[in-house]
C-alpha cells in the first residue's frame, strides 16, 4: 500500500504524515519539474530517492514519466524522445524503481469540469460533466483547473503543454485511430526489450474519462481495447495500472471482471483504487471509497486481486477535501488515509475468510 506524493515542496502532504498513516510502506512520486521528452538523471532521482528513504519509505513505484506528442503523433523526431525514455528507465532502475505508470492519452492526460464540487457532506470532489467539458476549449479548462489547483502543479497540464495543445487537436483530427495503434505500438516495441533488460514493469495508466473527447483517440478504455493493447507486445513488462476510477466511468465495465482477466494474467503491476458517482452516463462525482458512497462495489474490487493473488502496488486514488484540508484536489491526506485503511481493511477481511 502506497500514496501519491509530489517533491520540491509541490504538495501539501509531508512524507513524516504519510509514514504514520497505518500499513503504508512507500510512495509513487514523480518529477514534474522535468519537461517532457527529457530524460530523469540518476542523480536527481538519487536525491529523490534518499529523501524518501529517510522519512522510512519506499520508492519502488514512478508515476508520470510522460510520453512526449511527437510518439504518440508518429513524427520522425520520436526516436529521439524514445532514446531518452529508455535512459530514464535504465536510471529508474538504478535507484531501485520496479514499475513506472505511464499513459498514451493525447493532449491531454486528463479531463474534469470542476476540481472542488462541494457535495451533500460538506465535503469537496472533483467532477465531471460532459457537457460542460464539451463547450470548454483545452486552453479555457486549463484556465479553470488552474484557479482551483491551489497553486499547486497539474501533472499533464504542464505550462509548456498547453501552448501546443490547439494545434495537436488538429493533428490527431486527421488521424486514423489505426494510425495511433501503430505509433503505440512502435513505442511499445522500442522501450519493452530495455523495461525487461532493467527489471522495470511499464504500467499504462486508462484513459480519463474513457470516452471520446474533441476527437481525440482513446483506446485504454475497456476490456476489449485492454486486450488488444496487451497483444501488442506480449511481455509481462508491457502491463496496465488499473484504475477503477477511470475505467468504472464508464457504467458498462464490468471492474471486477476486468480486474480478474488482466490479474489472473499477470498484467497489473499497479491499482489505483476509487469509487465515483454516477448522475447520468457521462457525468460524476468523485466520491469517497466506501462502497455505499458511490456505484463501484470495493468489496469485489479487493477480492477479485485477492482471488488472482494479485502482489503489486496498491494506493488509494484521488480523495475528498474533508475536515478543513486544503491541499492539492483529489490529493489530500485525510481522505486518502482513510481510503488506505479501508481498502486495507477490505484486504484483511477477504484474506483471513480465504484461510
Amino acid at each position: 500500500m502506497i500514496l501519491r506524493w509530489f517533491p520540491d515542496g509541490d504538495d501539501s502532504v509531508t512524507l513524516e504524515q504519510i509514514k504514520q498513516t497505518p500499513g503504508v510502506s512507500g510512495v509513487a512520486t514523480c518529477l514534474p519539474k522535468i519537461p517532457v521528452g527529457d530524460v530523469w538523471e540518476l542523480d536527481v532521482l538519487e536525491k529523490l530517492k534518499k529523501e524518501i528513504n529517510d522519512a522510512g519509505l519506499e520508492m519502488e513505484v514512478i508515476e508520470s514519466v510522460n510520453i512526449h506528442e511527437d510518439i504518440k503523433k508518429g513524427l520522425p523526431s520520436r526516436d529521439k524522445y524514445i532514446n531518452n525514455y529508455i535512459k530514464t528507465i535504465e536510471n529508474l532502475s538504478k535507484v531501485g524503481v520496479k514499475v513506472l505508470c505511464y499513459n498514451f492519452m493525447p493532449v491531454i492526460d486528463w479531463a474534469r469540469s470542476d476540481l472542488a464540487h462541494r457535495i451533500a457532506d460538506g465535503s469537496s470532489v472533483m467532477a465531471y460533466r460532459h457537457d460542460e467539458v464539451v463547450e470548454m476549449n483545452p486552453a479555457s479548462m486549463a484556465e479553470v483547473m488552474k484557479k482551483k489547483a491551489r497553486g499547486y502543479s497539474l501533472p499533464g497540464w504542464e505550462p509548456e503543454r498547453l501552448k501546443q495543445m490547439a494545434i495537436d487537436i488538429e493533428i490527431y483530427k486527421n488521424m486514423s485511430t489505426e494510425a495511433y495503434w501503430e505509433n503505440m505500438k512502435y513505442f511499445l516495441d522500442a522501450v519493452i526489450p530495455y523495461a525487461e533488460k532493467y527489471d522495470v514493469q511499464m504500467a499504462i495508466h486508462p484513459d480519463d474519462p474513457p470516452w471520446p473527447l474533441y476527437g481525440l483517440p482513446k483506446v485504454i478504455n475497456n476490456a476489449d481495447n485492454i486486450r488488444k493493447f496487451l497483444r501488442l507486445n506480449p511481455s509481462r513488462y508491457n502491463g496496465l495500472t488499473l484504475c477503477t476510477g477511470s475505467l468504472g466511468a464508464d457504467s458498462k465495465n464490468d471492474i471486477p471482471a476486468v480486474i480478474r482477466e488482466f490479474s489472473g494474467e499477470g498484467r497489473i503491476h499497479f491499482a489505483h483504487i476509487r469509487n465515483l458517482k454516477h448522475l447520468s452516463e457521462k457525468d460524476f462525482d468523485e466520491s469517497a471509497h466506501l462502497s455505499e458512497c458511490g456505484d463501484l462495489d470495493m468489496f469485489e474490487v479487493v477480492k477479485a486481486y485477492q482471488d488472482t493473488d494479485f502482489d503489486g502496488y496498491i494506493r488509494p486514488d484521488h480523495g475528498r477535501m474533508i475536515w478543513g484540508e486544503k491541499a492539492r484536489p483529489g490529493y489530500g491526506l485525510y481522505d486518502r488515509a482513510l481510503g488506505a485503511n479501508y481498502i486495507l481493511g477490505l484486504w484483511e477481511a477477504i484474506e483471513k475468510m480465504k484461510k
